[in-house]
């Protein structure tokens, strides 16, 4: 992703902005702004002296121009945390799920956009910076969807989650099924008021396999339900981080 960087006094970005196209939002003291139409992000920060806010701009890439390049790039970062691990790959994979989130994607859409692919003749070939390209038939499984989505829709649910706003999503259309809010809505709001209300980085497995009995008729394995409260707090701290970065 291309970026730009530059400085200007606060007071001057949040009046420029607010007679803009882009939308000029709050999280707490600090402004943040999005511009769907240029597919542009840009995000502000205080510097040291607090005086001044640094913007970075980043063009959204080739990766989010469409809904399929969205899903295959997603798929792709769930593949790399699958084979490479949480630690090294989760947090490329939670800030693609909030890319999605905000340009309008749907749990639903993503994975039609993935059967697609499976299902269709074409060919296509990874591009190292994209992911995509075409020349190569990717081999997708259905298993392998459904977990993608599934994460996909803990990242969402998530962000549904957490005090408004975080994320300006660009689309009335609800991100996740109904099926899917009754299922997880519930699990990621135990988890996000402990890490709101309570300053908690981590709950014990138990407590939400009850959460999943409860809801689900049935709760999943101890491993498999850690890995899901990963991806939640992982984009907890991604969209609100409670603690300085060390």
């Amino acid at each position: 992703m291309l970026s730009e960087t530059y400085c200007m006094p606060h007071s001057e970005f949040e009046s420029k902005l607010n007679c803009s196209s882009y939308l000029l939002y709050h999280r707490g003291s600090r402004s943040y702004c999005n511009n769907s139409l240029e597919k542009k992000i840009i995000s502000p920060c205080q510097s040291a002296g607090g005086k001044q806010t640094l913007l970075v701009i980043g063009c959204i890439d080739d990766e989010f121009r469409s809904s399929r390049n969205i899903a295959l790039s997603l798929h792709r970062r769930y593949k790399n945390v699958v084979d490479g691990g949480f630690s090294k790959y989760l947090k490329d994979f939670i800030t693609a799920g909030v890319t999605a989130y905000a340009v309008g994607c749907t749990d639903e859409g993503l994975r039609s956009e993935l059967l697609k692919v499976r299902d269709s003749p074409e060919d296509f070939i990874e591009n190292p910076s994209t992911g995509i390209s075409t020349s190569r038939k990717l081999k997708l499984t259905t298993e392998e969807i459904n977990e993608c989505i599934l994460w996909s829709t803990i990242v969402f649910i998530t962000i549904l989650c957490t005090p408004q706003p975080t994320v300006v999503r660009w689309s009335s259309v609800s991100p996740v099924s109904a099926e899917a809010q009754i299922k997880w809505k519930g699990f990621c709001a135990l988890i996000a008021n402990a890490y709101y209300i309570r300053g908690m980085a981590w709950l014990p497995v138990k407590t939400l396999q009850l959460e999943q009995m409860a809801v689900m008729g049935h709760a999943e394995e101890p491993s498999l339900v850690a890995d899901r409260m990963r991806i939640v707090f992982a984009t907890l701290e991604n969209v609100s981080p409670q603690w300085p970065k060390g």
